[in-house]
């Protein structure tokens, strides 16, 4: 069970809430074990629309490396000297990630972060009006402007208010894959899924601007086995279409991807994924599905181009 602890505060943003929270519900829902918790430092919290929202301000005891923080954004974060926690709150934050936790934040909620002292030397981001106050109060973090999210050593940030369903998105897929992720987007209705700056995730990000239906339902066949020899004739017969209807429909879905094009783009994001954390191009080759590494060099060398 993965326990993701919401920490809120007065006047905090129904939809930097409310994001993440649908995000890993609608996860449980559909069968992986995660359990939501609402922590503040008061019982009452009256949100930046009006809604008053209620919180524990006793932590759950049991908090391990596998569960998450995520702090929400708040209102009018540049009219206050820091954020409204408490020093205990503050320090329950870093204490998570220094146990081996990662610790996430939507929209101001960098600035939380930041007085916790998990931002020295990592790269984060917030909404755009708050990036110079950021960089200022913090001047050894490493503000990068203009992208959804960031993720740098279990610190993970993100940009404005909707943002934060982004990011949400980006942590299932790191934890249980790209088809996982695009099952709860779709269930949320969440078609025009976008990315921040991590590569390995974008073509499960970038190519389900689209509602067909038949397209999706290929495309979550090949998110879920990229790795193995998949011919358009199986792809077509799942679908119960030609192949030469499947391929219209699926470029015409895709922006002018076939579906082979689409699993071998997946196979190379995923070797990239390998690659940067150490794996050698013959291992990656291997674990994606190329029976033959210098596919993956030519490939890489196109996109480097």
């Amino acid at each position: 069970m993965t326990h993701v602890v919401l920490v809120l505060t007065p006047g905090v943003h129904l939809l930097d809430l409310a994001g993440p929270a649908q995000v890993f519900s609608t996860a449980a829902e559909l069968g992986r074990a995660y359990r939501l918790s609402y922590v503040g430092d008061q019982e009452r919290v009256d949100s930046a629309q009006g809604l008053p929202l209620s919180a524990r301000t006793e932590w759950p005891p049991d908090l391990g490396p596998d569960d998450l923080l995520v702090v929400p954004g708040w209102r009018c974060p540049r009219r206050t000297p820091g954020p409204p926690f408490t020093d205990q709150t503050l320090a329950r934050i870093a204490a998570h990630h220094a146990a081996g936790g990662t610790v996430a934040s939507v929209c101001s909620g960098a600035q939380a972060l930041g007085e916790a002292g998990l931002l020295d030397g990592r790269r984060c981001t917030t909404h755009h009006e708050l990036q110079d106050s950021l960089a200022h109060r913090f001047p050894r973090a490493k503000v990068v402007r203009d992208v959804l999210f960031t993720t740098d050593d279990r610190v993970v940030t993100s940009a404005g208010i909707a943002s934060g369903i982004d990011l949400s998105l980006h942590l299932l897929a790191a934890r249980h894959g790209p088809a996982h992720a695009a099952q709860v987007a779709r269930n949320m209705v969440v078609y025009a899924r976008r990315n921040g700056d991590e590569p390995q995730a974008s073509a499960v990000l970038r190519y389900r601007s689209h509602l067909n239906d038949t397209v999706h339902r290929i495309q979550d066949l090949i998110d879920t086995r990229f790795a193995e020899p998949l011919t358009l004739d199986q792809l077509a017969a799942t679908a119960d279409v030609s192949p030469r209807t499947l391929t219209r429909l699926f470029t015409r879905a895709t922006g002018g991807l076939t579906p082979l094009r689409y699993q071998q783009t997946l196979r190379l994001e995923r070797a990239e994924h390998l690659i940067a954390h150490g794996a050698t191009t013959e291992t990656a080759a291997h674990e994606v599905g190329f029976t033959d590494p210098r596919m993956l060099r030519r490939l890489r060398s196109r996109t480097a181009s």
